[in-house]
């Protein structure tokens, strides 16, 4: 193995989960070039933080990025910098600037055409459609027109029907919008939250496509995740999947799944293999999927072009995707495919809440067996970053997270909204 430098932007537990990986593969120590401090990341042995103000802004960023990527080269000489991000904008702005960052760097990531064809929803559904892969009926609302003072939104086609679900079709255009209500995933009801969905978009300058799919029936332990890699050969070398027990329910990170198991999906990991070998792509990607549970049918809802927030369940499955991304880019020698299928408990939330929220019998006692035979991972406990500090982050990260879910999702729905 080569020696290497890992330089992640970005510093939420995401990221964090990615300076494990590494570290715990490699003892490297990640640079995270981040605007804040967030606890994820605060006081760590296996990181070190560099400040970037402009963070949120794309040129910014790179200058950053290529200042950072001179210095580390300079200091040493011969080393490989492999650049990583973990948000559908930072990937966009790092291929964007493909070009001058890799005069510095590894940059592992799809090619702009790729991430462009795969993270519009459209693009995605017809892609999906063609190999075979159900997607939820859908309809996409253009935005671009609505400065005109005539603009009026297109009407709903008459085979949608309430409840629906709306989220930007690109989530790149979406990711740096604030504003009032901002949600990450938006449950409409009836006609008049459509309406006014559309009313507050306009007026926040969002001016792109929302994309609104019929409601997949089904609560948090519905949604499915698929991860996987594709090396510099075209195969996929990594493949990995969990069910998802719990997610965020606060607004900016719905859906973001916190509790998930593990467990070997066939069938889920041909059809993603399917998608990812028709669109000639390259680096991480993950996959969200739902199953609904009359039929038993597996829904694509979307997939990003990028290892995901929870990459780590991976480790729990039974292996660490960064080993699998530098046997690929680093040290040139691609791993053979392998689906990952171990069983593991993933959590980000104190055991006892979640309890509260998994009502099916079989599953809970299946959380069960994995928390009595010690299988059970977080990124966030980890041996080598265990100082009072850090325990004491960990203690208010679990407090936060009773706090969220007591204020935004007290009890557990069928619709998982």
């Amino acid at each position: 193995m080569k020696k290497f430098q890992p330089v992640i932007v970005g510093g939420d537990i995401g990221a964090y989960a990615l300076a494990r990986q590494f570290n715990d593969a490699y003892g490297a120590v990640s640079v995270l070039v981040t605007k804040y401090d967030p606890l994820a990341i605060r006081d760590s042995a296996i990181v070190t933080r560099h400040q970037c103000d402009r963070a949120d802004d794309a040129e910014g960023l790179v200058v950053e990025l290529e200042a950072l990527g001179a210095r580390l080269s300079e200091e040493n000489p011969g080393v490989p910098l492999l650049l990583v991000a973990n948000t559908d904008w930072r990937i966009r702005v790092l291929a964007e600037h493909r070009e001058r960052l890799e005069r510095f760097y590894l940059v592992p990531i799809p090619s702009l055409e790729t991430i462009e064809l795969v993270s519009d929803k459209e693009g995605f559904a017809r892609v999906a459609a063609e190999q075979d892969l159900p997607v939820p009926r859908s309809f996409y609302q253009d935005l671009s027109g609505a400065d005109a003072p005539d603009w009026r939104p297109a009407p709903l086609p008459d085979d949608l029907t309430f409840p629906l679900v709306a989220k930007p079709a690109d989530s790149s255009t979406y990711e740096t919008l604030e504003f009032e209500g901002r949600k990450k995933v938006y449950f409409i009801q009836d006609a008049a939250a459509l309406e006014e969905l559309w009313r507050t978009l306009a007026d926040a300058g969002f001016r792109s496509h929302f994309v609104v799919q019929q409601l997949v029936p089904g609560d948090d332990t519905a949604m499915y995740s698929v991860t996987a890699y594709v090396d510099s050969r075209g195969q996929v070398s990594m493949s990995a999947a969990a069910r998802v027990l719990l997610e965020e329910h606060a607004p900016a990170t719905l859906g973001n799944p916190c509790a998930m198991i593990t467990f070997d999906a066939p069938e889920l990991f041909a059809a993603a293999e399917r998608f990812l070998t028709a669109t000639g792509y390259r680096g991480f990607a993950n996959f969200d999927i739902k199953q609904d549970p009359r039929t038993g049918e597996f829904f694509f809802l979307e997939v990003n072009p990028r290892i995901g927030r929870n990459s780590f369940y991976c480790v729990g499955a039974g292996v660490n995707p960064m080993e699998v991304l530098v046997a690929d880019v680093v040290d040139g020698e691609p791993t053979a495919p392998a689906r990952f299928t171990a069983g593991c408990l993933y959590t980000l939330v104190p055991g006892r809440l979640l309890d509260r929220y998994v009502r099916d019998k079989a599953l809970g006692r299946r959380v069960w067996e994995l928390r009595r035979s010690g299988r059970v991972i977080n990124p966030l406990n980890n041996p080598k970053d265990a100082s009072a500090r850090r325990r004491a982050y960990r203690l208010a990260g679990e407090l936060n997270q009773w706090r969220k879910f007591r204020r935004f999702y007290p009890e557990p729905t069928d619709t998982g909204f």
